[in-house]
């Protein structure tokens, strides 16, 4: 009568095959922390993980949405309802859903922005990440300074029951470096994006720092960026040579900036939207702070996020003079290439480090993708001496 869905006992309890009832809720855990329901045969309750997770997800979904509605009816204009809830397998350490909302004057495409399963965000005492909702307050004092940024709708909140994150528009545009590197659709453009960037970069540079930014952005200057990663070095006992030189080098060099303003934090490929017709907003502002404008400059400018074209010093797409130049039009400011040449040095030792912390992850886990990401740390060797002793950018 339940169709031919059955769920088999296996020896851990009896041997028989009994019909489910696809319709019927209230799964619990058994000790072993399995979801399970009662058999028929009344003797034990069966495991039935996959199934219960399937519909654990879609009443997840149910209340993601049910939670939505409420918060983005007063919001929207003509809100009539929400379709299209999709999980996006992008972003390595929040949720992204991609969602529509349908209003009297057409469908509005939006993006949630959520810590996984709605969890408060963990803050280590090494945790660089601001909490959402501060990340949402940047932006949009970013894009009220022109800053190509997607609009932020909603800041979700404790009442709304779905945990912390934040509804943004979505935007026209491709995040993934492989496409926007070789695909033919990106050719016309990607001669440009060096300077767009460093356009884009400027703009955000010049966004004014209010008391109401000052209040929930951290300060992190050049010296105290570089203790950090020394600190976490120290920690692993793996001495490095390389990396050894590269921290003495740096240390008289990021001493002191000249100035101090909005940094985005991590403005490299997979931050930046880009469609065929250019740079259409930075995302992900996670690490944002207020710091040295050029770590903006150095990070993406770093061989780990030029993919393989070593030559195109900017994203592999573009050259360092182009970036500068759209920098200084932009009003950023007239940046040297040995200035920027020390912030690449920067984010070739940070990027070290954080492979040697994804190997210190895979032995406690034995995760194979921290592995493969911690053997990178030799690459950055090799980006070191380059960059320090053959002055090759």
């Amino acid at each position: 009568m339940y169709g031919a869905r059955t769920l088999r006992h296996t020896q851990k309890y009896c041997s028989k095959e009994y019909p489910v009832d696809p319709s019927t809720s209230g799964s619990l855990s058994n000790d072993a922390g399995e979801v399970t329901r009662n058999c028929r045969c009344d003797e034990s309750r069966i495991p039935i993980a996959g199934y219960a997770a399937t519909r654990c997800r879609i009443r997840s979904m149910n209340n993601i949405t049910s939670a939505l509605e409420a918060a983005l009816r007063p919001v929207l204009p003509g809100f009539v309802g929400l379709t299209g809830l999709t999980r996006l397998s992008g972003g390595a350490s929040q949720e992204t859903w991609s969602l529509d909302a349908e209003c009297g004057a057409g469908i509005v495409p939006l993006i949630l922005r959520r810590t996984p399963g709605g969890a408060p965000r963990a803050a280590g005492e090494t945790s660089t990440s601001v909490p959402l909702e501060t990340e949402a307050i940047a932006i949009e004092a970013s894009r009220a300074a022109g800053v190509a940024a997607p609009r932020v709708r909603y800041v979700l909140k404790e009442s709304d029951g779905i945990g912390e994150g934040y509804v943004m528009d979505r935007l026209p545009g491709e995040t993934i470096a492989r496409k926007i590197l070789r695909d033919k659709e990106f050719d016309a453009v990607r001669p440009d994006l060096a300077r767009q960037c460093g356009e884009t970069l400027a703009r955000i540079h010049a966004v004014e720092l209010t008391a109401a930014l000052r209040q929930v952005l951290p300060v992190t200057d050049g010296p105290t960026q570089l203790r950090r990663y020394r600190d976490t070095y120290d920690v692993y006992d793996y001495p490095h040579p390389v990396f050894e030189m590269a921290f003495k080098w740096l240390e008289p060099r990021m001493s002191g900036a000249r100035r101090q303003t909005l940094v985005h934090g991590d403005f490299r490929h997979g931050n930046l939207l880009i469609s065929p017709k250019g740079v259409e907003a930075a995302l992900d502002w996670e690490l944002v702070h207020i710091g040295d404008p050029l770590e903006d400059i150095g990070w993406i400018c770093t061989n780990s996020w030029r993919f393989g074209i070593q030559e195109k010093v900017v994203g592999g797409f573009g050259d360092l003079a182009d970036l500068l130049a759209g920098y200084e039009a932009a009003g950023g400011g007239h940046v040297t290439e040995e200035e920027a040449r020390t912030w690449i040095v920067y984010g070739s030792l940070k990027w070290g480090v954080m492979c040697m912390s994804m190997y210190q992850g895979f032995v406690r886990d034995r995760s194979v993708e921290r592995a493969a990401i911690g053997r990178r740390a030799s690459e950055n060797e090799i980006d070191l001496v380059n960059l320090i002793i053959r002055g090759k950018i």
